[in-house]
């Protein structure tokens, strides 16, 4: 693994940690944020050591749970981590295990690797300019040191064969109007498909591995929502497009609430899949 890759990794898997210490309490106390989204103990604990973590390699963070920064000094980043320490808050609260942890890395405005952990379901992602894998770490990874994890990962290449049916993968939370408008109209193109809704990053992570053809967000989300998930999904030669520009998604944006996108997997065209644009 690539240095920083490996630092991403061991990052996301000590968030985890802390996510999971909280996820087995029986109560935990949940508040809302300004936005009304979800805000529990364990976004805070994960995000802390997570930005301890990526401080050591001086590279500025962006964190959903961190300080806010100015864009007038973030615009001179060359380069920064883009984290949400916990990705899909609604899942962990709902107790559905569809949670993940996201870390990116952001070159010149484009993510260049990310890593995204799924903690419940003991499944790891990354992606970067050696390529995109997955790792299904062992049920027991709570009680292995990260350096023996890492060190002992099961490296599987992404992306896999696409499924012969069309599948387009959708939010479980956040599902809109438009989303069940852009359904509709994939049905009369392609006939027959297959719907999957999954929660936080793993839709990405879906459309990486070559599990599901597409994903359009029909509806607002944040650069840590989906940096690292475009990341691992570039890296298996797949997009990450920007609705409005129909080019690739840019980060460390003036505006960090991201409009809606689409996503698509290696060997797919995009033209085809901008439906509602007609």
């Amino acid at each position: 693994m690539l240095q920083l890759t490996e630092i991403a990794i061991s990052a996301a898997i000590e968030g985890a940690r802390e996510i999971m210490k909280v996820y087995v309490k029986d109560d935990f106390n949940v508040q809302l944020k300004s936005d009304e989204s979800p805000l529990t103990e364990a976004d805070l604990r994960s995000n802390a050591v997570i930005v301890a973590a990526l401080s050591k390699t001086d590279i500025p963070i962006l964190s959903e749970e961190g300080a806010e920064v100015l864009y007038e000094d973030r615009k001179h980043w060359k380069q920064l981590w883009i984290v949400d320490p916990l990705d899909g808050t609604k899942e962990f609260v709902k107790r559905n295990g569809e949670f993940t942890v996201n870390i990116a890395l952001a070159k010149n405005t484009y993510p260049v690797m990310g890593v995204i952990f799924a903690p419940y379901l003991n499944c790891l992602y990354w992606g970067d300019e050696s390529g995109a894998y997955k790792s299904q770490l062992s049920s027991d990874w709570m009680d292995i040191t990260t350096e023996r994890i890492i060190s002992g990962i099961d490296i599987i290449s992404m992306p896999n064969a696409l499924p012969d049916i069309k599948t387009m993968v959708a939010s479980k939370s956040h599902f809109t109007q438009e989303t069940g408008d852009y359904i509709e109209l994939l049905k009369e193109k392609e006939g027959e498909i297959e719907l999957v809704s999954k929660g936080s990053s793993l839709k990405m992570c879906l459309v990486a591995e070559g599990q599901a053809h597409l994903y359009p967000r029909l509806g607002p989300t944040m650069e840590w929502d989906t940096a690292a998930g475009q990341a691992i999904i570039e890296s298996t030669g797949g997009q990450l497009y920007d609705w409005n520009t129909k080019e690739r998604m840019r980060y460390n944006r003036s505006e960090l609430r991201n409009g809606w996108f689409l996503c698509v997997a290696n060997d797919v065209n995009p033209h085809e899949y901008w439906l509602l644009d007609d």
